[in-house]
């Protein structure tokens, strides 16, 4: 198996998530009698709060660059936001980052999906770093809800789900925004927030979800066992 390097902390349930969804993958494929070799790196989330992108970048840099001396042979970033540090850090290190938005567009790619909504936090959907991978490599196109829903969202990422909250008015608000989505085109609605799948599934919806999570996950345990 390959060592790979988790870059997490932001949030620390969504790094939880992500470190028991990939030994489980593993497990299920070699036997519960082993795990994957993994070298993991918690930040503290006040540094994405601060939303100052310079800091932001040198941080996930040192840390990639830490985690590569280590010995792991690709980094893996446990949410969906940091991979905004994507254009900056990958260039200086030696080893890949497995990106989200590629993991997300093979599976739309496979679905046939060609129009997606984007939710998550507000940095997340306003972004280009899902976008501009999903339009550049699997010619999809993303939308998002209205601006003036954007900073609900936002609200409901940070200050509950990622805070391990799940409550019916969020649920009912990320409802509304996916039939908001579906009503622009959408043919699948895009879950870019890891806590976004607890709070919805595909049982609530009539279109694909895809939840990034769970399809970046799918792509680590696909190198590790490579």
């Amino acid at each position: 198996m390959k060592t790979l390097g988790m870059i997490g902390g932001t949030s620390w349930f969504s790094t939880i998530e992500y470190y028991k969804l990939i030994n489980e993958q593993v497990g299920e494929k070699i036997g519960t009698q082993g795990n994957p070799p993994l070298i993991l790196h918690s930040i503290n989330i006040e540094l994405m709060r601060r939303q100052d992108k310079e800091e932001i970048n040198a941080k996930y840099l040192d840390v990639s660059l830490k985690l590569q001396q280590a010995g792991a042979e690709a980094i893996i970033i446990c949410a969906n936001t940091p991979h905004m540090v994507y254009p900056y850090v990958q260039p200086k290190i030696d080893i890949p980052i497995l990106h989200i938005a590629e993991a997300t567009g093979n599976e739309a790619a496979k679905k046939g999906l060609k129009k997606l909504g984007l939710l998550g936090n507000r940095p997340t959907m306003t972004g280009n770093f899902i976008p501009s991978i999903l339009s550049k490599q699997f010619k999809i196109q993303t939308i998002i809800p209205d601006e003036e829903n954007l900073d609900q969202a936002h609200d409901y990422v940070s200050r509950e789900l990622t805070q391990g909250i799940f409550s019916d008015e969020a649920r009912g608000f990320f409802l509304e925004q996916m039939h908001l989505l579906q009503q622009k085109e959408a043919e699948g609605i895009i879950l870019g927030c890891t806590e976004l799948p607890l709070l919805v599934n595909e049982t609530d919806f009539n279109i694909p979800l895809l939840p990034t999570t769970e399809l970046h996950v799918k792509m680590a345990v696909d190198f590790i066992l490579s």
